[in-house]
This record gives C-alpha cells, sequence and structure tokens, in this order.
C-alpha cells in the first residue's frame, strides 16, 4: 500500500505544471507515493510534457468535463469509486491529495502534511495555509458552508465590511489569525488531503461542479458522516491561483456562480424558507450579470474570475 496517491488536473498551464511536479518529486520524507496527471484537453503540449520529463508520473490525456470530472479519472485509477463502500479493484494509497498545477510545495509539504492527519485521526480532510505570489493569504484555504445565514453575510458585503466578526466573517473564516490551525468546514481544492475512508464511504467528487464548488461540496458530504476538515497554518504552499481559469473568463465567471446556485440547491433549498430562496437565486443572478459585463468592460489583460481575484485576499466559490 502506498501512502499518498497524488492527482493533478492540468488545462493549459504546460510550464506550472513543469514546477509543479518538480516540486512534488523533490519531497522529502518517510513516505510513498504516485503521481497522477489528468490532461484535460490541453493544446500547449502539457501531456508530452509529462510524458517526456515526468515518466514516472501516471498520464491520462483526457477530454475536458470539467474539474471534477478530472479528480475522478484520477480517483478510479487509484481504486476509488462512485459510489463508495465497495472493494477496491485494486490497492488504495492511504490518503488522496488533489492538488492544483498552479502550485509549488516547499520539500517537507507533504511529510508535515501526513503527520498531521495521523496526530489527528478524525481528520478526513485537510489542507495547508496557501499563500499567492505576492505572500498575501489564499483566503478559500478555509471557509465555512454558504448556509442561507452566510450566504446572505457574504452577498450583502457585510462579510467584507466587517471581516474581524466571528458572526459576519465565517465565509473566509476572516475573524481567525491565518496562523492559527483550527477546525473548519472546508479548504480548497487546489491542496485537499483526504482520508481513502473518506472516499470510501462518500463516493467522488460531483460531477456536475463542472469547475468550482465540488470541494465544498465534498466536504459537506464528508462531515455529515461525523469526519473533521482542517486548516494547517504550520504548512504552507505557493498557489498562484486562477491561471486555467482566466483563459476563459467569461465561461469561468459563469461556472463559478452557477455552483453557487447548484450547491444551495442541493443542501440548502428544502429546508429553507422560499423567500429566502428567491433573494438567494436573485442576487447570485445579478452578480452573475455584473461579474460577465465587468469583464466584458475590462481590457483583456485585466480579465479574471470571481474566484481568483483578489478583494482584500483571493476568493472561491
Amino acid at each position: 500500500m502506498i501512502d499518498l496517491g497524488i492527482i493533478i488536473v492540468n488545462y493549459n498551464v504546460r510550464d506550472m505544471l513543469r514546477n509543479c511536479l518538480a516540486s512534488v518529486f523533490d519531497s522529502r520524507g518517510e513516505f510513498t507515493f504516485e503521481v497522477c496527471v489528468v490532461d484535460n484537453g490541453s493544446d500547449d503540449g502539457s501531456a508530452d510534457m509529462v510524458e517526456a520529463a515526468y515518466p514516472q508520473a501516471r498520464l491520462f490525456r483526457a477530454e475536458n468535463r470539467g474539474y471534477a470530472a478530472g479528480n475522478n479519472r484520477g480517483l478510479r485509477a487509484f481504486g476509488f469509486n462512485e459510489t463508495g463502500g465497495t472493494p477496491p479493484d485494486r490497492e488504495q494509497p492511504r490518503y488522496v491529495l488533489l492538488l492544483n498545477p498552479d502550485t509549488e510545495l516547499p520539500p517537507s509539504a507533504l511529510a508535515d502534511m501526513l503527520a498531521f492527519m495521523a496526530e489527528y485521526p478524525q481528520a478526513g480532510i485537510a489542507g495547508p495555509r496557501l499563500v499567492r505570489e505576492d505572500g498575501s493569504l489564499d483566503r478559500a484555504c478555509r471557509r465555512s458552508f454558504p448556509t442561507p445565514e452566510v450566504a446572505f453575510y457574504r452577498l450583502s458585503g457585510l462579510s467584507r465590511i466587517f471581516p474581524h466578526s466571528p458572526r459576519f466573517g465565517r465565509y473566509n473564516v476572516t475573524y481567525l489569525s491565518p496562523d492559527v490551525t483550527a477546525e473548519i468546514d472546508a479548504v480548497v481544492g487546489a491542496f485537499m488531503l483526504i482520508r481513502a475512508e473518506v472516499l470510501n464511504q462518500v463516493g467522488l467528487l460531483d460531477e456536475r461542479y463542472f469547475m468550482y464548488a465540488e470541494d465544498l461540496d465534498l466536504a459537506y458530504r464528508a462531515k455529515a458522516q461525523g469526519w473533521q476538515v482542517w486548516y494547517n497554518a504550520g504548512v504552507t504552499v505557493l498557489h498562484y491561483k486562477g491561471q486555467s481559469s482566466r483563459q476563459r473568463s467569461a465561461f469561468a465567471n459563469h461556472k463559478f456562480y452557477e455552483t453557487m446556485r447548484l450547491f444551495h440547491a442541493k443542501h440548502f433549498e428544502c429546508e429553507t424558507f422560499f423567500v429566502v430562496n428567491w433573494l438567494i437565486y436573485g442576487a447570485i443572478y445579478l452578480l452573475d450579470g455584473w461579474a460577465q459585463l465587468r469583464d466584458r468592460l475590462r481590457p483583456e489583460e485585466e480579465r479574471g474570475v470571481a474566484s481568483a481575484r483578489p478583494v482584500g485576499g483571493g476568493e472561491h466559490a
């Protein structure tokens, strides 16, 4: 049994993928790992680069059916399945890491995260401190679930006005110092370490999420089974963020808000008063339209995606 299976889903970021893989294979520590790269139809030579420079990585050349589908391709290769709970066709790794190609790891990051999971046996999912190029915290690395209450604080702007309030600052846990390791609701899929038992209980990622919120959804299902989700401030990973989605900013912006609607409909709609549902969906539609218009009015080199544009730090669906 290997200790860690690493899945990297790539789309047209060949050079960043090369750097990411270099940092992965430079990892140090007493553990075993395998790397699976799923290339989602890149046309920049990414797959050829992996084949030539990193033959030790398992490579899948796939049609682009989204981030969740790409990760599921890797999860199946490591012996996991859609429903969970059935014996695997092959021996599974003890942990799985979903890793973005626009990340770079310090040499001890993987060993330190595995040690953290061993120290916290009830942690089903964990993620490190993610920082952006300028050294600022990628706020998506620690989040609360967007319940109707939390979504209201986020959509109304109260979370930005009162970021240090334990009540209003829950969306990105901005009331808590980035230096504090804490149990939270969710970490981001850019670096999402998952215990094998979690995947065998809850199954794979929901492929209805083309991009964004598939990580929130998996964390929600894991916590429903009694697992904990942790943010580990003791490990820091560089995240360039949004490099693939920025190439198709209009499409990515729309998917960002579409996943907000899907997540609410899947987990909260049935238990929420219908008027509140209308208000939430209305606000999401307005924000979607505004994001599309704002992006079109910007010069092409300044266009970006809601999930990657800093507003006092990074954001994610």
